[in-house]
């Protein structure tokens, strides 16, 4: 024990260290419970330790789990048992034997929010056969104008890249992983630093004399050369979740990679809600999955699952099973809702009702389910509802800092949320971070907010951001701009709009350019005309121009548009045009 080591926890950790045979390492019932999922423990008997009343639980930690997702961890940790979905999972395999071929395959697996298609990805895998690599591009409402966010999001989890890592480390990792699947370096390492803000490699590499337009295709052309290099090695398994928010850019990679799909040995993965127009049409190597509602006999294995055999009282089965509609989330959010009330007690083998039947109220949809959990955690749904308002997937440092009532207590709250398998945590404190177990669960959050705190709560991240996480706000102004348009400060959130637009300009990202500047040209019709007003809205027309021009020609009408809207707004506050693509457009 280090002697700057202090508090009652001292010579608990002794007296484990006393106990802990040689070349183990020990831990209490506490400690077991945190770090559940991501190591294997075996339990150990009773210890009473001194200065203890009660004796404890001990565990040793046997090895790492090798958990490598939120489901991974989910399942070690309690995730109800799969059920059902046999003819889908059959040709889901199916598929993996041709690519084992060498035939690469497209899979589409659609259908309803909720219906269980993260969950038959997460089963599939552990059903593969034979070695694979793995890439997992993970889309989010949060990310749909941030260009190859969930591209950069993967390439940081495979290079294993970590916040304390200097820009010279990750370059290491960069070009040792490529070096390893024999990846030509020349071209692809400077491309590729800069596609991930890396500074410009040493002398040893080139610099490469590149328009933005070009520097986009060569990019887009080494990450598809990355991904073909890895599949010559051994079949990849391209998992893109949720295709229905897909930023542009990231779609146009996906096509690309798609073409490429059935001469390589790799397996594409795409899951997504209905409403999404697939862009590819009819191939060969493509196959279209729909999941649909589990048949009732499905949903009674499932209620029985959740129960973990206990048999609910009749009358209260057949209501569960008749509300859910055969979707998966909801029959287990409702049987947990129904379960957390007080109102059943177990008896031996099953459950009782301590009350009449129609005292017990039954949620009648997935939100209201959903609604009536957080409801019950106190706190913890303060909790819930913060982490909702950052994003989907949130590290803790971020969320400590917002937190203003006490790092004891958000820990706390935050291991409630996890033991409820609403939220999922990956990684320990103060590395880890924390992501909602579905996107649905984010949106009830979100949506039970009153506005008053929800605008303040984006108020404090959008001010945090700006002092204590500099780079971020650099890397990705589009963040700062949300959270300033969400807590109603628009003249704050404007300059951060036009500073995404830029940035995306600036990678030929055109489509989430334009939806940038697009947003603060909208929020700029809210604020009193004034010469300041003005200049802020030439600004933006100056930068929207060219991207106008890259998308729809100089001929468009809209080009024409904005080109006279800036000759006005010149005349009017005493500047000339300052490019000539706007003289272009008149």
């Amino acid at each position: 024990v280090q002697p700057f080591v202090f508090g009652e926890i001292v010579p608990i950790a002794a007296q484990l260290q006393e106990l802990a045979p040689p070349d183990a390492v020990v831990i209490s019932s506490a400690t077991a419970r945190l770090v559940q999922g991501y190591f294997a423990c075996q339990d150990m008997e009773l210890h009473r330790l001194r200065d203890k009343a009660e004796p404890i639980h001990l565990s040793r930690v046997i090895a790492v789990s090798g958990a490598q997702s939120r489901l991974d961890i989910a399942e070690t940790a309690g995730l109800t048992p799969f059920v059902g979905r046999e003819a889908e999972m059959a040709a889901l395999l199916e598929r993996w034997a041709q690519v084992q071929d060498g035939f690469g395959q497209v899979v589409l697996l659609s259908g309803e929010a909720g219906i269980g298609k993260s969950r038959l990805v997460q089963v599939m895998k552990k059903r593969l056969e034979g070695t694979y690599t793995l890439l997992e591009f993970r889309c989010s409402p949060y990310d749909q104008n941030r260009a190859m966010y969930p591209v950069i999001d993967c390439l940081h989890r495979i290079l294993q890249w970590h916040e304390d890592d200097t820009p010279k480390e990750k370059l290491k990792k960069l070009e040792t992983a490529f070096a390893q699947c024999q990846i030509p370096l020349g071209e692809t390492v400077p491309l590729l630093a800069a596609f991930l803000s890396l500074p410009h490699p040493d002398d040893y590499y080139p610099h490469l004399q590149l328009s933005p337009q070009q520097q986009r295709e060569k990019t887009l052309g080494a990450i598809v050369t990355v991904v073909l290099a890895l599949a010559s090695c051994q079949p990849v398994l391209l998992i893109v979740e949720d295709l229905h928010w897909i930023d542009p850019s990231t779609l146009e990679l996906l096509t690309l990679l798609v073409d490429q799909t059935p001469a390589a040995s790799i397996y594409t993965l795409l899951t997504f809600r209905p409403a999404f127009d697939v862009p590819w049409g009819n191939r060969s190597y493509l196959t279209h999955v729909m999941l649909s509602r589990l048949p009732r006999p499905q949903v009674e294995q499932m209620i029985t699952q959740v129960t973990r055999g206990k048999p609910l009282p009749n009358e209260l089965f057949q209501q569960v099973r008749d509300q859910t509609d055969g979707i998966p989330l909801f029959v287990e959010e409702c049987v947990k809702s129904i379960l957390e009330t007080g109102l059943l007690q177990e008896t031996g083998d099953h459950y009782e009702l301590t009350k009449p039947l129609p005292t017990l109220t039954i949620p009648t949809t997935l939100h209201g389910s959903l609604m009536a959990r957080l409801d019950r955690l106190g706190t913890a749904k303060s909790v819930a509802q913060l982490v909702a308002t950052i994003g989907r997937q949130v590290p803790y440092a971020l969320l400590q800092a917002v937190w203003q009532h006490g790092e004891e207590v958000l820990q706390r709250e935050l291991d409630r949320l996890v033991d409820a398998e609403l939220v999922y945590q990956h990684g320990m404190r103060p590395q880890a971070t924390y992501r909602f177990k579905h996107a649905l669960v984010q949106e009830t959050a979100y949506q039970s907010l009153l506005r008053h705190t929800r605008e303040h709560y984006h108020q404090r991240i959008a001010q945090l951001l700006v002092e204590q996480f500099p780079e971020t706000t650099a890397l990705s102004p589009e963040l700062l701009a949300h959270h300033y348009t969400e807590a109603g400060l628009i003249e704050q959130a404007i300059p951060y709009w036009r500073r995404a637009g830029l940035l995306a300009l600036e990678h030929s990202a055109n489509s989430e350019a334009m939806s940038h500047l697009s947003k603060g040209l909208e929020l700029l019709k809210s604020l009193p005309y004034t010469v300041e007003y003005a200049k802020q809205e030439l600004e933006l027309l100056l930068t929207l121009s060219p991207v106008l021009i890259a998308m729809k020609g100089y001929m468009a009408p809209e080009v024409g548009d904005v080109s006279a809207r800036i000759y006005e707004l010149s005349e009017q506050i005493g500047e000339k045009p300052q490019s000539f693509s706007v003289m272009n457009g008149l």
